[in-house]
């Protein structure tokens, strides 16, 4: 068989797959900001089974697949804004608001959790004074990226944050919601860009431009992690719960489409999608096909759990519209840090010895 038509079979396999799985998704935004689980751990001894092993084979082996043909390849077959006629100049005006884009899309659950005494997420209630002084670190955080006011150091502040959350809190909260640290990278690297408090009244604070160029990665990666451990803490390893959440919810709607699962099926199914969609944003492949996939599942969930849905993935439907429009190779790196830094409100140079003076 010749190997074009190897790599389209193996593709279209993987997309029935997909198909199969984004069935189950729109059920699952996060099981744990919806659904009581003290009472459930995670239970590896159900993961480590012949049919949850199954469905994380098929993930691993789409997207080895998926790694030696992005490898072969080298872009994506979704045509980026090169192609549909933007030029340089205004693909890198657009990246001059990437950051406050992305500070809107952060500062907004960071300030709803924070006056609710949150951390991170509905489910992570603080306890006790850590309401109060972990809210109100939010609440500046949230803020500090609005404005666009101070804002890597209040990226190291939110990375603090999250280490804390690890005593107070827990692991596992925090490692769903490792995508803040993402975040907590991209301005530490990048800053808050030309529209922002630091550009007209701290250019001192702008981070070195080495810097800036591994900030959409960081944040990619962040995201990634964060959808993949989901994928294990909220279904793979813990399908009592995932499966007691639509027991009691009724959300396994696939008798009504003529091919009835089980609700375990319908768990594994969509844990398979959100760990494809997490390896393949970390390890960068085929990144505006897999986003594209990922947006449609996600946004239907809007309809069923309105807005502490849409509060608590805006963080993420903003890096994904950043990602959509995000190629690769050296130019989209050079015409990111032209937007970042040579649009709207140039960083200034160094002043003459006698400035100021």
């Amino acid at each position: 068989m010749p190997r074009r038509q190897y790599l389209s079979g193996i593709i279209a396999v993987f997309a029935a797959f997909l198909v199969f799985g984004l069935a189950a998704r729109p059920a699952y935004a996060h099981v744990k900001w919806f659904f009581e689980d003290e009472a459930y751990q995670l239970r590896w001894d159900l993961f480590f089974q012949p049919l949850p092993l199954l469905f994380v084979g098929g993930v691993l082996l789409a997207t080895v697949t998926a790694g030696v043909l992005w490898l072969r390849r080298g872009r994506s077959y979704v045509p980026g804004p090169g192609a549909l006629g933007a030029t340089d100049e205004r693909q890198s005006l657009l990246y001059a608001f990437v950051p406050l884009i992305l500070g809107i899309h952060v500062a907004v659950p960071l300030l709803v959790n924070g006056v609710q005494g949150t951390l991170f997420s509905p489910d992570n209630e603080l306890p006790g004074a850590w309401a109060n002084f972990l809210g109100l670190a939010q609440t500046g955080v949230a803020l500090s990226l609005f404005y666009g006011g101070l804002t890597r150091i209040a990226a190291v502040v939110l990375a603090a944050l999250w280490g804390m959350g690890l005593f107070v809190v827990g692991l596992e909260p925090m490692l769903d919601n490792v995508f803040f640290l993402g975040f907590a990278a991209f301005f530490f690297l990048a800053g808050r860009g030309p529209v922002s408090v630091d550009r007209m009244l701290f250019p001192r604070l702008e981070p070195p431009v080495d810097l800036a160029r591994y900030a959409v990665p960081a944040v990619r990666i962040g995201v990634g992690l964060s959808l993949a451990v989901v994928a294990f803490t909220e279904k793979f390893a813990n399908l009592p719960m995932a499966t007691g959440f639509l027991a009691e919810s009724g959300l396994n709607f696939t008798p009504y489409l003529g091919v009835p699962l089980s609700d375990e099926l319908f768990v594994l199914a969509a844990g398979s999608v959100e760990l494809v969609v997490g390896l393949w944003l970390v390890l960068g492949v085929f990144v505006r096909e897999i986003v594209i996939i990922a947006w449609f599942p996600t946004n239907l969930t809007l309809t069923l759990f309105f807005w502490e849905e849409l509060i608590g993935h805006l963080p993420i439907y903003g890096v994904m519209a950043v990602l959509l429009v995000w190629g690769a190779g050296s130019k989209n790196i050079s015409l990111w840090l032209r937007g970042l830094r040579e649009r709207m409100l140039p960083v200034p140079g160094p002043e003459p010895p006698d400035a100021g003076r």
